[in-house]
Formats: structure tokens, C-alpha cells, sequence
């Protein structure tokens, strides 16, 4: 059994070291993509602090396909280009939201979320689907929380096997 203690780290730089030396816990002998995404949200739910969603949208037949996550229900599907996910997944960049009620199209999925980050899942040039994180607190991410989860989509990426219907090149 995997045992996961609160991080408590002076630092984003710090605590995302330690989350992702987590991550590579959990999915370093599971390739299996299914199980390891799971963890990953149920990972980032528990240990992230001032979260309210953390899941994936995987991109399946032209949209985004609502993945394991962790929190409220969702939407089930998104479109590309529309909202914080599917201008993420088009445009293959991530995207971080200080305040949602800004973001032209902004999909409401929760009320009570005011800010986001979204990191594209890119894999062989393949758009694989999107991590989506949400916080009830304006302005909860930054570059640093950037870097940190893109850091994280690699460590899936080195260990997970994507199923080849999955994505788009």
C-alpha cells in the first residue's frame, strides 16, 4: 500500500518536489493509464492545498471526454477551444486563469471555483487530453505551480502507456 503524508514545504518549488516524488511512486511500476490518472487526481485533491477539482478530460472524438477526478461532478464534455480546457487543448499551451469570471467562454462547472490551471497532456506530438486543477481562491496559481504540474504531466507521460485511440497527432 501507497502512504501519502501531508507536504509541508516552504515553498511551491519544494512542495511540488515532494508531490512529484510522490507521483513517480505511485505510477513508476503502473503503466496502466487508467490507474495512474486516477491516482494522480486523487494525489492532487489531497495534498494541494486551497483546491476544490483536480481531474483530467481526456481528448477522444473531437473533444474533451471527462477523465478520473477528484471533487464535484463535471461537465462531461467540452468542445476544443472553449473555456480554460479546450483553449488549453487547442492551443496545446498551458493556461492559467487568476479569475475565471474573466476568461471570455469560461465553462462553470462549479460556482464556487475562481481560479484554474489547465496543463496540456502532449505525448509523441499527440494530444492526449488535458489536467485540469480548480480553486475557490482568486489568483491561487502561478508560474511556479506552472512548472511544478508540468512537471508532473511528464513523470505520466515517462510511465503511462496511452492507449493508441486516445489523442489526436
Amino acid at each position: 500500500m501507497f502512504d501519502v503524508e501531508r507536504i509541508d514545504a516552504p515553498n511551491k518549488r519544494e512542495f511540488y518536489e515532494q508531490l512529484n516524488k510522490y507521483l513517480e511512486g505511485l505510477v513508476g511500476e503502473e503503466a496502466d493509464w487508467l490507474a495512474g490518472i486516477s491516482n494522480a487526481s486523487a494525489l492532487l485533491y489531497l495534498l494541494m492545498p486551497d483546491i476544490n477539482w483536480a481531474g483530467f478530460y481526456i481528448y477522444k472524438g473531437g473533444r474533451l471526454v471527462l477523465g478520473p477526478f477528484q471533487g464535484r461532478p463535471a461537465c462531461t464534455y467540452i468542445e476544443m477551444g472553449k473555456g480554460v480546457c479546450g483553449t488549453a487543448a487547442k492551443t496545446r499551451r498551458i493556461q492559467v486563469v487568476e479569475d475565471v469570471s474573466r476568461f471570455p467562454g469560461h465553462i462553470a462547472c462549479d460556482a464556487r471555483s475562481q481560479s484554474e490551471i489547465v496543463v496540456p497532456i502532449i505525448k509523441d506530438e499527440r494530444l492526449i487530453g488535458v489536467l485540469d486543477i480548480d480553486s475557490p481562491a482568486t489568483a491561487r496559481f502561478d508560474g511556479e505551480d506552472a512548472e511544478g504540474l508540468e512537471d508532473f504531466v511528464h513523470i505520466l507521460n515517462r510511465h503511462i502507456a496511452w492507449p493508441e485511440e486516445l489523442g489526436v497527432g
